[in-house]
């Protein structure tokens, strides 16, 4: 029953690692789209109001997929502290604890900070450029 229980975690630990990357990597991509877009549009000749209504929808844009990046990750970061807590009890309550660095939790929880760092950053930078260009 151990060797299911390990495994379950594992595997759920593999299932968050790939929902983060996609939470990160959609933010990312978004963002450097946006702040191509929003650029193009800044730095075009002449400024109608249709010009700045597209801006700002993607402003928007920006901004809801950032949240929602960011509360993924936050809550991602959440669920690996309890899966990882969980297989630690298991591997002291199985003798073999001395396999798993516990230094290893800050340093996934610093990875976390740094890619919420980033997605905060490149969205910033995705609304604040085009606005400077104009």
């Amino acid at each position: 029953m151990i060797e299911r229980v390990h495994e379950h975690l594992i595997g759920e630990l593999n299932t968050n690692t790939r929902t983060d990357t996609i939470f990160v990597l959609t933010a990312i991509i978004l963002n450097l789209i946006t702040l191509g877009i929003n650029s193009g549009l800044a730095s075009s000749n002449g400024s109608s109001g249709t010009q700045t209504i597209v801006m700002f929808t993607f402003v928007a844009l920006i901004i809801v997929v950032n949240f929602v990046a960011e509360i993924g990750l936050i809550r991602g970061r959440q669920m690996r502290k309890k899966m990882l807590n969980g297989l630690m009890k298991m591997y002291k309550d199985q003798g073999v604890e001395g396999y798993y660095d516990p230094s290893l939790m800050g340093d996934y929880s610093l990875r976390y900070n740094l890619f919420m760092l980033t997605v905060l950053f490149t969205g910033l930078i995705a609304i604040i450029i085009p606005f400077i260009i104009r």
